[in-house]
Order: structure tokens, then C-alpha cells, then sequence
């Protein structure tokens, strides 16, 4: 039998392997997609939760490139909140409370419907090589599949080692083999290679929480989604999460356990995450504190199975559940399995280009926790640019690249690439230089033009975007140049707690101030709300808002993209191949090994090398002659 060749074959179904494939699929590229099970795709291994700080700002970007994470994640929502909605716009972060059952489910549909995807189920355990360039796999039944090019998201399951007290089992989830041979083989074709550490709380049975010792924590009503396509929608029912404490009798009941815990006694050496700890490493980061907040998350719509976000443990089980039990609303609960930790094999991020290429293999690239990151949407952001540049890379095309100043992806991957990891890598608004011109609701203006030139978002996704920002404009416009005289607007402004007009201005200079929302002035403002009769009922905020946002924040936003223009400049200066920095005496040591090793494309790349100084960034523009 001749098996056919692909252009791209994708080696994981989590959430990297998952956009990886579809993106790839859907430019045109004949996929295959290799998952040791084909019924646990995009698996929310952890919490059942999409988005949140700067989380959700990607899941939006990735929805805007033409990807599923968003869509998927807005239809298997059974709870929607806006983050940071007190803060400026640059800090909203939207996320769901997901389904996860649902979620896999529709990710399943998404895969099987997908023209150009071939799905198999089964393990690769080798990658053919042939003059330092991949040519396919091979799997753990022996056949042998053809490719131009390989995209690697393993997720935790490369060499997986899981940890509950002193027991210890191979896998990369609970319930999952672990995937072997890879890691040896990229080892000795001289990748560097390391060890993580992620973790997981108990899950416990609903029915046995009293849920009156509990505080109630709805979501929010309103229009806010991930996806930009208005027809996109739950038609889940909404659950609440529930909010409970720890307390000193609870933390005592933990710390008898330590003497058993893997991650004092030696056996894990790998690091954690840092922004999402342990329990038990709460308790010596953090001695002083007398509790900890606990978020019990619901795992779907009519499931009694509860996450106990803030609980993540390795502790024996006997200690979780005698501790778990103190705790306020917990008394009498009984669980589905305990916390574990797991440590599985990662590979040093500076070892790829941007496009996330590996340098030592041609073809061949890394998307996921493969690369050090933890978290779904940091995979799947990785997962859509590999297989954007796997599919243009399998056709001899240009390469597609995000800037820091474009997109948080951009972000996430020059981090990477740039910096490495020493931790499970997650994003932060604080990781973005220009945070306000990264807002989650402009994700679609600065985005799908470059997807639809490329062939991936569609023509639809282009459409709206176009009705998007000529309703926008023509809002703006109107506001700008409509007079309001104070008999029609200070019952609103006084309302509001701001001071009166004594003469007429233009609304705009209304809207501008910070205690007034657009939307505030609408119904008062007759000839303004027969203006908006033309924007959709279906876009209606979305559309009022962007433009709300222009008005309030355009010096702002003009002053950053000034900043990202001046920066820019350094960050086309390209200096790839341009130096042996070993024979370059006048930059520091550390700047010539990390220089050496990281090979960056352009003078803005260098400049954001830890351990490369100013001074060594101005050698080299000297030497350039500038």
C-alpha cells in the first residue's frame, strides 16, 4: 500500500497540535495529524478555563488569524467574565469557564470536517533525518509516514513522570502513557534538552460540597466573546465558580505531609510555575500568610465533577484529602482523584527561529510545552504559527512573523526564541512593552488583513472587520463634530458625579471624560442614537465600544505606536551571519557566548538577550558603521 506524502504532518492533539493542523489544513497543505488518542483533543488537562490575564488578549489574536481556540472556547462556555474591566482597556482580559468535556468534543468535529486533514491515531517514536533536514515519522506500530515538514507539540507527554507522594507512574497524564525515544534522538542530533514541572488539584464530587459556606461567583452579562464572528455563541447553560478560603488548620494538615513530598525531599528537581504554584509551595513562599483564596471551578454543564483551583499538589493523597477536608464548605467532600505533579522533558526555545524552525533540523519545528510554556493558549498560539510556516515553508514561501508591537503572539515567541526559559513560560500584560496598542478588542484590525493575505482568514472574517472600521470612523466622526449644548446632556453629567457644561461642546469632548461611557449618552442624545440605528444589533457594542475606546485613548495610543516606530528601527538593522562574535574582545563574555549560541536576526533582537548590555549593542553598531 503507498501511503500518500504530506506536506505537513502534526505530531500531538492538544491544543498546539490541534491549530497547527487546521491552520496548515485550511492554507492548503495535505496534513496528517498523529494523537495517541483521538478522543481526548485539546484536553484541558488542567483547569476548565480559556483565556484570562493577557491569556485571553492571545485566544482573541488567535481567533483573528482564522484559528478555532476562541470559537471553540465561546461555545462550550458556561461562564463568561471580563477581567480588569475597573482598569484601562489595554489590561481587559476575557475568559470562559469551559465545558472541557464539550470543548474536546467540538474540537473533534472541527478536525473530522477539515478538508486536506488526515487523522491516525497512534505514538511517532522516531523522526526520519536525511543531510540535517526531517523527512516524516516513524510510529510505534512501525509505519513510516512522508513529509516535507513535521511540527513537534508533545505537551507534557515527552519522558512524563507523575508524582502523588512517594508513587510515582510513567505517563503524561493521569490514565496516559507517556510518550518515549524522541527526546534521546533530538538529544543526540545536539538539541538541548531539560526538565519541567507542571501539577493539578483534586477534583472533587459536587455533591458532596456545601455549597452555603461558599461565595458565589457569577459571570458577567453583556456581549463580550472571543470570537470576532457575531453568529458564535453558548447555548450552554451558565454555572457559577465558588470561592472558599485555607486557614492555619489547613496549612498545618499540609505541612505534615512534607517529609513525603517529592518536591522537598529531592525526587523533583525540575522547576514549577512560578505564577501558578503548589500548594505546598504557597506555604513556604508565602509563611506569613494566614490563607490562601481557593476558586472551586465546575469541569462542565451538568457534570458534578469540581476543579479546586489553588490546590495544585504532590502531596500523598492521604495529606490532600485530610487537608482538603478543613476547609470551609469542603467538611464531608469526597473526590474523583487526587493532585499530582509531573515532570516532562522540554527543549531550549533559543534553538528556533521565530517561525519556530528548529536551527539544527530543517523542517522541523517546536509548538507547545515543547518549548517551555505552560498553558492552552500559550500552545495554541504556537500551534498557528507553526503551521501557518510549515505550510508556507512546504511551498517554498515567504515566512510569516509577528512583532512585539503586533500581537502578544509576537511577544510570547520572541520571548522564547530570545530568552529561553529557566520555568514554565506564561504571558503577562506586563511582558508586553506596548500593551495598549496589544488590546484585546483590536486583535481583528491588527491581524486578520495579514491572515487574509495569506489565505487563512476568510473572506467573511475580512468583511466584518471592513464594516467594523467604517461604522467605527463614522461614529467618531460624528461625535467629533456634533455640538451638545448642557440642557441636553448635565442631568447625565451631574448623574455621574462630573461637573455641568456651562456652554455647548462637541460630544466628543463628553465622552472623553473618565466618568462617561459612550453608552451613557445615547439615549439622552436624540440625533446620536438615530446615528447608530445603521450599526448592527448583532455588533452593536462591539462597534460602539472600539470607537469609545479611540476617543478616550487616542494620544495614548499615538504616543506608543511613536515608541514602537522609534524601536523598529533597531529591529530592522539585520545582523544575522554578520559577526563571529567569539573574536569580538570588546563585548563582554556573556554577551559573546549568549550572542554565539542565540544567532539573532537583528540588532532589536540582541538588545533583549539577558546579559546583553547597552554597551555591547553599541560595539556592534559601531562595527556596523552606525
Amino acid at each position: 500500500m503507498m501511503l500518500p506524502i504530506y506536506d505537513v504532518i502534526v505530531v500531538g492533539g492538544g491544543h498546539a497540535g490541534c491549530e497547527a493542523a487546521v491552520a496548515a489544513a485550511n492554507l492548503g497543505s495535505k496534513t496528517l495529524l498523529i494523537t495517541m488518542d483521538m478522543g481526548k483533543y485539546a484536553q484541558m488537562s488542567c483547569n476548565p478555563a480559556i483565556g484570562g490575564i493577557a491569556k485571553g488578549q492571545i485566544v482573541r489574536e488567535i481567533d483573528a488569524l482564522g484559528g478555532y481556540t476562541g470559537i471553540i472556547a465561546d461555545r462550550s462556555s458556561i461562564q463568561f467574565r471580563m477581567l480588569n474591566r475597573s482598569k484601562g482597556p489595554a489590561m481587559w482580559s476575557p475568559r470562559v469557564q469551559s465545558d472541557r468535556f464539550r470543548f474536546s468534543e467540538y474540537w473533534r468535529t472541527v478536525l473530522e470536517n477539515t478538508d486536506n486533514l488526515d487523522l491516525w491515531q497512534d505514538a511517532v517514536i522516531h523522526l526520519l533525518l536525511k543531510n540535517g533536514k526531517v523527512k516524516g515519522v516513524k510510529t510505534r506500530i512501525g509505519v513510516e509516514f512522508e513529509s516535507k515538514t513535521v511540527i513537534l507539540t508533545n505537551g507534557t507527554f515527552l519522558n512524563g513522570l507523575m508524582h502523588i507522594g512517594q508513587s510515582k507512574m510513567e505517563g503524561g497524564r493521569i490514565g496516559e502513557s507517556a510518550s518515549y525515544f524522541i527526546s534521546d534522538q533530538l538529544a543526540e542530533a545536539g538539541f538541548k534538552t531539560g526538565r519541567l514541572k507542571t501539577g493539578t488539584p483534586v477534583r472533587i464530587d459536587g455533591r458532596s460540597i456545601d455549597f452555603s459556606k461558599l461565595t458565589e461567583q457569577k459571570g458577567d452579562e453583556g456581549h463580550y466573546k472571543f470570537s470576532y464572528l457575531p453568529d458564535v455563541k453558548s447555548e450552554l447553560k451558565g454555572r457559577s465558580c465558588w470561592i472558599t478560603y485555607t486557614s492555619p488548620e489547613v496549612h498545618a494538615a499540609l505541612e505534615e505531609g512534607f517529609e513525603e513530598s517529592p518536591m522537598y525531599d529531592g525526587t523533583i528537581q525540575s522547576a514549577g510555575p512560578r505564577y501558578c504554584p503548589s500548594i505546598e509551595s504557597k506555604l513556604v513562599t508565602f509563611a506569613e500568610k494566614k490563607q490562601h483564596q481557593l476558586f472551586l471551578e465546575p469541569e462542565g454543564e451538568t457534570t458534578n465533577e469540581y476543579y479546586l483551583n489553588g490546590f495544585s499538589s504532590s502531596l500523598p493523597w492521604q495529606v490532600q484529602y485530610k487537608a482538603m477536608r478543613l476547609v470551609p464548605g469542603l467538611e464531608n467532600a469526597k473526590i474523583y482523584r487526587p493532585g499530582y505533579a509531573i515532570e516532562y522533558d522540554y527543549f531550549d526555545p533559543t534553538q528556533l527561529y521565530h517561525t519556530l524552525e528548529t536551527k539544527h533540523i530543517r523542517n522541523l519545528y517546536f509548538g507547545g510545552q515543547i518549548n517551555g510554556t505552560t498553558g492552552y493558549e500559550e500552545a495554541a498560539a504556537q500551534g498557528i504559527i507553526c503551521g501557518i510556516n510549515a505550510h508556507l515553508k512546504a511551498h517554498n514561501q515567504d515566512e510569516f512573523t509577528l512583532g512585539r508591537d503586533e500581537a502578544y503572539i509576537g511577544v510570547l515567541i520572541d520571548d522564547l526564541v530570545t530568552k529561553g526559559v529557566d520555568e514554565p513560560y506564561r504571558m503577562f500584560t506586563s511582558r508586553a512593552e506596548y500593551r495598549i496598542l496589544l488590546r484585546q478588542d483590536d486583535a481583528d484590525v491588527r491581524l486578520t488583513p495579514k491572515s487574509f493575505e495569506l489565505g487563512l482568514a476568510s473572506q467573511e472574517r475580512m468583511d466584518l472587520l471592513e464594516e467594523k472600521l467604517k461604522l467605527r470612523d463614522q461614529i467618531i466622526e460624528f461625535v467629533s463634530n456634533f455640538s451638545i449644548k448642557p440642557q441636553f446632556i448635565n442631568a447625565v453629567l451631574e448623574a455621574k458625579n462630573t461637573s455641568p457644561l456651562k456652554q455647548g461642546v462637541k460630544l466628543k469632548d463628553v465622552i472623553s471624560r473618565p466618568q462617561i461611557s459612550i453608552f451613557d449618552v445615547i439615549e439622552p442624545v436624540t440625533p446620536f442614537k438615530r446615528m447608530l440605528e445603521i450599526v448592527p444589533k448583532n455588533r452593536f457594542e462591539e462597534i460602539v465600544e472600539s470607537a469609545e475606546i479611540l476617543i478616550k485613548y487616542a494620544g495614548y495610543i499615538e504616543r506608543e505606536k511613536l515608541m514602537a516606530d522609534k524601536f523598529k528601527r533597531l529591529e530592522n538593522i539585520n545582523i544575522e551571519g554578520k559577526f563571529d562574535y567569539e573574536k569580538i574582545h570588546t563585548i563582554s563574555t556573556e554577551a559573546r557566548q549568549k550572542l554565539t549560541r542565540i544567532q539573532p536576526k537583528t540588532i532589536g533582537q540582541a538588545s533583549r538577550i539577558s546579559g546583553v548590555n547597552p554597551s555591547d549593542i553599541n560595539v556592534l553598531l559601531v562595527m556596523l558603521g552606525r
